[in-house]
């Protein structure tokens, strides 16, 4: 890479959602239209498997954008394109950009990476640029990108906090209200995916959105109500079987991780793809017996030190 390039690097975990509830109109029924109060309520994991990310940034005459996702252009890499358009017209300057994502879990199957490949661009761009913005306001250039892009609605949010997240209220940071649950540290998120399910196509209908809804804030007062892993994980487990995605390889993994000695299994939201919540000492256990159903079998911990410059 020519030397005239300022670099800088970022890592984003990924983030899980394992229900949620679609916040994108006013109580009358009239869209919001402001972005930044647009998001979801819901909860999920953020992980230690994610995406890094890499900038190169020049000044030039013309501005050009160029986006790797594992090696591979990608110009389908809308949401990060987004944030780098934003970021760069604040610094009043043309650029060639080049973003190299290297993404460790599946895209589209609910694993929230145009949320942490957006974040994490955020991260960068400021760096190189010297933009001087908090992270706050990072995330919400991250989160409007998102809402923009309909790639997702509240995943910024949880993954620059980490941990077990229960989203109270939702929108960008700074306007969201976040919690979580306390997690002891030998607790592993054990994963297994088996194709793509993408999240415009489910969140854009609006049938399914009304169930969605319905089921989500159900979900959200019903784990408030007992605040703990088995009954988050239980709660999560009615959503996705109340809304209607799930597939015979999403019940049939949920039963297998189940019985071979996971805490509770549910769905990612949105993909064909299953996470479950395990003791350390079960972890083996529980991966064998997913080995008889599907190879691309995820095994990470649960990060709490959310998005952060490398």
């Amino acid at each position: 890479m020519n030397d005239s390039f300022i670099k800088a690097e970022a890592y984003s975990p990924a983030g899980i959602t394992s229900f949620f509830e679609i916040l994108d109109e006013q109580i009358d029924g009239t869209p919001k239209k402001d972005p930044l109060q647009i998001g979801a309520r819901g909860g999920g994991f953020v992980i230690e498997k994610g995406v890094l990310t890499r900038a190169f940034v020049k000044e030039s005459e013309r501005s050009k954008i160029d986006i790797t996702i594992n090696g591979k252009n990608s110009p389908e890499a809308e949401t990060t394109k987004e944030v780098v358009r934003t970021l760069t017209k604040k610094a009043e300057q043309n650029y060639m950009v080049k973003i190299e994502h290297e993404i460790e879990v599946p895209i589209e199957s609910g694993f929230g990476t145009s949320g942490a490949g957006a974040l994490s661009t955020a991260l960068v761009m400021n760096e190189v640029l010297g933009l001087g913005l908090t992270y706050n306001e990072l995330g919400r250039v991250a989160h409007i990108a998102e809402i923009k892009c309909k790639t997702g609605l509240g995943t910024v949010g949880p993954i620059m906090l980490g941990g077990c997240i229960l989203t109270i209220e939702g929108g960008a940071p700074g306007f969201n209200l976040i919690d979580r649950i306390p997690l002891s540290p030998n607790y592993k998120i054990i994963s297994i995916h088996f194709g793509k399910i993408p999240t415009k196509s489910i969140i854009t209908n609006h049938k399914n959105k009304l169930k969605i809804n319905k089921w989500g804030n159900m979900a959200l007062n019903d784990i408030l109500r007992e605040p703990n892993i088995e009954n988050f994980m239980i709660s999560s487990k009615k959503f996705a079987d109340k809304i209607g995605l799930m597939t015979e390889n999403v019940s049939r993994a949920i039963k297998l991780m189940e019985s071979a000695g996971a805490i509770g299994a549910t769905q990612n939201m949105i993909g064909e793809s299953v996470h479950s919540v395990v003791d350390e000492n079960s972890a083996e256990k529980v991966t064998k017996a997913l080995k008889k159903i599907g190879k691309n079998i995820i095994v990470t911990n649960i990060d709490i030190k959310g998005a952060r410059l490398i």
